[in-house]
């Protein structure tokens, strides 16, 4: 009966070990996919705000490039709303979790 017990605690504390070391992969693994997840946010939020300040310099303002380039900028922020529920700001270069964004870029109407 002593040997019974003690195969059931070696059993037991295999079971242990394996839970632990599935555990660990699972959160090694899963991290750099959220950290892919963000870069891709700041990537796509960054291209769109540059092509934006490209088309306000070449075309003006109350361009079709420019309005075509604050709808990607805006298409941008919205892709990481709806992936992490905030979004990249440029200018700051800081996370905001609040859907507050300027779609006219910080410029009057």
């Amino acid at each position: 009966m002593h040997s019974e017990q003690r195969l059931g605690m070696l059993e037991y504390g295999k079971l242990l070990v394996t839970l632990a070391a599935l555990v660990g992969f699972l959160i090694f693994t899963g991290a750099p996919r959220v950290r892919a997840g963000e870069s891709e946010c700041e990537h796509r939020t960054e291209r769109a705000d540059h092509h934006l300040h490209e088309a306000i310099e070449h075309h003006g303002w109350d361009s079709s490039q420019a309005e075509h380039a604050r709808h990607e900028l805006h298409e941008a922020r919205e892709y990481c709303w709806n992936h992490s529920h905030r979004w990249w700001d440029v200018e700051t270069h800081g996370w905001h979790t609040d859907h507050d964004w300027d779609d006219d870029h910080g410029h009057p109407r």
